[in-house]
C-alpha cells in the first residue's frame, strides 16, 4: 500500500512542479529572446520558447530527490544503486546536451557523439540490454561486445525518437506520458518498484506540462526536453522491464515505445530511399502526413494518443497485468472510432 503512496507522490510532485514552473520559465525565456522562430516546415506560426523542457526537469529530479529522502528508493542492491546512478546522470546528461542545443545550436555530429558518450557510461553503471528475443530461439543472452552497441543505440535512438515526433502541438508530451504510464504499471506488476517510481515521476512531467503545451501551445519543451524524456523512458524500460528476464518482459519496452520506434524508422528510411541524409529534417513523419490529408492539428495529435494508448494496452495485456485485456480491447476500440473519423475526413473531396 505505501508503494502506491510513493508512486502518487512522485507523480503530483513532478506534476505541481512543471505546472508552476513552465508559466515563470515562459516569462523569463520571451525577455530573454530565447524563442524558436517559424520556417517552412514548423507548424507554429510565430516565435515560440523552446525551454519548458527547463521544467519537466525540475519537476522529475525534484520528486525523485523527495521519494528517495522518504525513503522510496530503500534497500536497493549495490547493483541496483549503480543502475539508478547511470540512469539519472544519463538523464541529466541528455538534458544538457539537448538545452545547450536550444541555446547554442549544436552541430548535429556533435550532439550524436555527446549522446553516444553518455549512453556508453550509463551501460557502464548497469543500463544495460543483456538480452534479446530472437524468433525460434527464445531468450538470448548477449555478450558484452553486443550488449555496449545494443544499448547505446537504443538509448540515443529513443533520445532522438521522442524529439522527431516533437513536431506538433502537445504530441511528444502526450505520447510521452501515456507511455511513462504504460510502463509504469507493467514495472509495477513485474516487481521493479524503483523503476516504477520513476516511471511515475516522468508521466506526471510529461503530463502536466501538457497544460500548457497542448494546442494552442503557449511553450515548446525543445530539444533539452525531448532528450531527457527520451533518454529516461528507454533506460527505464532497460532497468525495470528489460531486467526481468523473461522473453515477454524483454519485448515491453520496445512495444510501449513502438509509436516513436515505427515513425523514426520510417522517416529513416523513406529519406534514405530518396538519396536524403537522415539527418536533415523535412516533413515525412507520420504527423506531417496526416495534416497534409487534411486532418486537424488537434485530430492527428489525439489519434497518435490512440495509436499510443492501443499499444501501451497491449503490453500490460501480454505482461499479464489484471484486467490488461479488457484495457486492451478498450483501446482497441477507441483506436478504431479514431482511425475511422480520420479516414472520414480524408476522404471528402478538397482534403
Amino acid at each position: 500500500m505505501l508503494s502506491y503512496l510513493y508512486l502518487l507522490i512522485g507523480f503530483s510532485i513532478a506534476a505541481l512542479t512543471v505546472f508552476t514552473l513552465t508559466p515563470k520559465i515562459n516569462r523569463a525565456a520571451l525577455k530573454s529572446g530565447f524563442v524558436d522562430q517559424p520556417d517552412a516546415r514548423k507548424v507554429h506560426q510565430k516565435p515560440m520558447v523552446r525551454l519548458g523542457g527547463v521544467a519537466i526537469f525540475i519537476g522529475f529530479m525534484l520528486s525523485v530527490v523527495v521519494l528517495w529522502l522518504m525513503g522510496g528508493f530503500a534497500a536497493l542492491p549495490p547493483d541496483k544503486t549503480w543502475e539508478m546512478v547511470g540512469l539519472i546522470g544519463g538523464a541529466v546528461a541528455f538534458f544538457g546536451i539537448g538545452l545547450a542545443d536550444d541555446i547554442l545550436n549544436l552541430p548535429p555530429l556533435t550532439r550524436l557523439v555527446m549522446q553516444i558518450v553518455v549512453a556508453t557510461f550509463a551501460w557502464y553503471s548497469g543500463v544495460q540490454i543483456d538480452f534479446l528475443t530472437i524468433p525460434g530461439m527464445g531468450l538470448i543472452r548477449l555478450p558484452e561486445l553486443l550488449s555496449l552497441p545494443i544499448t547505446v543505440i537504443w538509448l540515443v535512438g529513443m533520445a532522438n525518437a521522442i524529439n522527431w515526433i516533437d513536431g506538433l502541438d502537445g504530441l511528444a508530451a502526450g505520447v510521452s506520458g501515456i507511455a511513462a504510464v504504460s510502463m509504469l504499471v507493467t514495472c509495477l506488476f513485474m516487481k521493479q518498484p524503483a523503476a516504477a517510481l520513476l516511471a511515475a515521476s516522468l508521466a506526471g512531467g510529461s503530463l502536466g506540462f501538457l497544460r500548457y503545451n497542448f494546442n494552442p501551445a503557449q511553450i515548446f519543451m525543445g530539444d533539452g526536453g525531448a532528450y531527457f524524456i527520451g533518454f529516461s523512458l528507454a533506460a527505464i524500460g532497460v532497468t525495470g522491464l528489460v531486467k526481468s528476464v523473461t522473453t515477454v518482459a524483454v519485448l515491453l519496452p520496445y512495444l510501449i515505445l513502438a509509436v516513436p520506434i515505427l515513425d523514426m524508422s520510417a522517416v529513416i528510411f523513406d529519406r534514405l530511399s530518396r538519396g536524403k541524409s537522415p539527418f536533415i529534417a523535412d516533413k515525412s513523419h507520420l504527423h506531417h502526413r496526416l495534416l497534409e490529408a487534411g486532418i486537424s492539428h488537434r485530430r492527428t495529435v489525439i489519434f497518435i494518443y490512440s495509436l499510443t494508448l492501443w499499444v501501451g494496452s497491449l503490453a500490460m495485456a501480454f505482461s499479464g497485468v489484471p484486467s490488461g485485456m479488457a484495457y486492451a480491447c478498450a483501446a482497441t476500440g477507441l483506436l478504431a472510432f479514431t482511425g475511422w473519423k480520420i479516414w472520414r475526413i480524408a476522404r471528402q473531396p478538397g482534403a
